[in-house]
């Protein structure tokens, strides 16, 4: 293996990792449109190679549109929708997938490149293999969350969904540390800090509450109780238990939008002491200190957006500025994380 590798760092590394990531955001962002224009069924087979090419001919459509009105969301949910109506969703949900097929290109084929010029430092040639596989997963996991919805169901399973989302998240946030990793070449600490671990509970937490959120869109949770800060008048929304355990944690409407506000409250609480606490401290340099308080303040964003979105009933387009701003504040807090860790 080392025949193909050299150097510590390689900026040309840290530059295409890094649109990989932009491109995995973009994902999210197609995703969340996807999801929330009601498209993510519309596409009823999975063919990760010939699936690339949309309908090319009147036949073609006709043949797409008649598979997806043998599915349960068309018949109980958009019985007597138009073909023209079917290609708005359709095209939703196969950008998603072309965007996918995308960022596969756009990782393998640089990655070739730059192993036989030796350009990839030896230390992230397995860790960039891994990522190679956990987008392909990915990919599989995208169609075991819509195979969910053809069959009984008139949309997805949420748990499967925030699978779904929770892997497109973690490869995120790895391509970005791995990007500067790339860049910066071996870590070379010199102070004992708690910081590292501090920065990596909060990143934690900020992961969980996405996960949190996966769980609400997959339930259609943040169409109801859209009051705030009580639900329905309640501080414990009356349908809060689904029946078990299970029920309550991945298919209750009312639990999951309580968890997720609960969550945020220690989030916001959390984010904004650490920010403070870095601001004051000895041990960090300037720029982790401006970190810090970046993610304080994505934090309060994020937790406003989310008020306004639920308040409004979930628009589109708040619904997806919401979704990109979560993505954003996970990759600061990556960042900080990956920098407090380098003093």
């Amino acid at each position: 293996m080392t025949s193909f590798l050299r150097s510590d760092r390689s900026t040309p590394v840290a530059i295409w990792l890094l649109v990989v990531a932009a491109l995995v955001l973009a994902m999210v962002v197609v995703g969340g449109a996807t999801r929330l224009t009601d498209s993510g069924l519309s596409i009823t087979e999975w063919k990760p190679l010939h699936g690339a090419l949309p309908p090319l001919s009147q036949a073609d459509w006709q043949a797409e549109f008649a598979a997806y009105r043998k599915i349960p969301q068309y018949q109980q949910l958009n019985r007597g929708m138009s073909l023209d109506e079917f290609k708005t969703i359709f095209w939703w949900e196969w950008s998603h997938r072309l965007l996918g097929r995308i960022v596969g290109l756009v990782f393998l084929v640089p990655f070739v490149w730059f192993a036989v010029r030796r350009q990839i430092p030896q230390r992230l040639f397995l860790r960039l293999g891994g990522l190679f596989i956990l987008g392909g997963l990915q990919g599989a996991v995208g169609w075991w969350m819509v195979a969910s919805g053809l069959s009984e169901r008139v949309s997805v399973a949420p748990e499967r969904l925030t699978v779904h989302l929770g892997l497109a998240f973690a490869l995120l946030g790895a391509l970005v540390w791995t990007a500067l990793d790339a860049f910066a070449g071996w870590a070379r600490q010199t102070l004992p800090s708690p910081w590292g671990r501090r920065a990596l509970w909060l990143t934690a937490l900020i992961y969980l509450q996405i996960l949190l959120g996966a769980l609400v869109a997959g339930n259609d949770a943040g169409l109801i109780y859209n009051d705030f800060p009580l639900m329905g008048g309640r501080l414990v929304p009356d349908d809060y238990w689904g029946g078990s355990l299970w029920a309550t944690i991945a298919h209750s409407q009312g639990a999951v939008q309580l968890h997720h506000r609960l969550v945020a409250y220690l989030l916001l609480a959390v984010a904004l002491a650490m920010g403070a606490a870095a601001w004051r401290s000895r041990y960090l340099a300037r720029d982790s200190k401006v970190l810090a308080l970046a993610v304080a303040l994505a934090v309060v964003a994020q937790a406003g957006l989310g008020i306004a979105t639920l308040m409004a009933r979930v628009p589109i387009g708040l619904g997806i500025a919401h979704q990109l701003m979560a993505a954003l504040t996970l990759a600061l807090a990556v960042v900080f994380a990956w920098r407090v860790r380098r003093i």
